[in-house]
């Protein structure tokens, strides 16, 4: 780490906030919650893996069934409210964040070896792009999933008490971490472009500059 450029270490810095951030909100289930201004709301919280209900039933169909408690929002008991529950929206939203976090967990082991890699290996060059551009589509992908979510997350024929539905620090953590990344893979990028240009510089033929000295210096006697 101490070799490194300060574009570098603002690179790597910047990575490990996103890649904390993202991992974060992909696991925990507070994306959209009930603000508990309504007593004994049906809806409490819902993730992009988990929901939560207490004494839910779909306002659509005649079920006999009540859904209580936290549970994986593909459970198998869920089956009968998939088409209320799993929206067009929603699916995108976990495709996306979903290619998001794998880009991101790349990015990382890649940084992770950028972190001991010298400036002379040859690979350097290929390693920064690459990391650059990977955090970049990380970055795409992540801001896609979070706006779908945002525009459609607490929308009227969703979850029930749709005004009391709030988008919540998931989903915070989820679209900072998202913004994130595209600094994060300039930097590297510009860090790339910097190292490009010390190759090129150290690869210059020294007779140039010592031919360019003469010429400056000779004089007619």
């Amino acid at each position: 780490m101490g070799t490194k450029s300060k574009t570098g270490i603002c690179a790597i810095t910047t990575t490990t906030i996103a890649f904390l951030s993202i991992i974060i909100a992909f696991c925990t289930p507070f994306w959209l919650v009930n603000d508990g201004k309504i007593p004994n709301p049906p809806f409490v919280r819902i993730g992009l893996w988990e929901v939560c209900f207490d004494q839910f039933e779909d306002f659509r169909h005649f079920y006999d069934t009540r859904f209580t408690g936290c549970w994986w929002v593909f459970e198998e008991e869920y089956y009968i409210i998939h088409n209320f529950l799993l929206p067009g929206f929603f699916i995108a939203t976990q495709f996306f964040f979903t290619l998001c976090t794998t880009l991101l967990l790349v990015a990382a082991f890649l940084t992770w070896l950028y972190c001991f890699c010298s400036r002379d290996h040859d690979k350097y060059l290929l390693l920064l792009y690459t990391i650059g551009c990977d955090l970049i589509l990380a970055g795409i992908f992540g801001l896609i999933a979070v706006l779908c979510f945002g525009v459609n997350g607490d929308r009227r024929d969703w979850m029930p008490y749709w005004e009391h539905n709030d988008l919540s620090w998931s989903y915070g953590l989820a679209a900072f971490g998202s913004l994130i990344l595209l600094p994060a893979g300039a930097l590297f990028l510009v860090e790339a472009r910097r190292a490009k240009y010390r190759k090129l510089q150290a690869s210059r033929p020294p007779s140039y500059y010592d031919m360019e000295v003469r010429k400056s210096s000779h004089t007619d006697i």
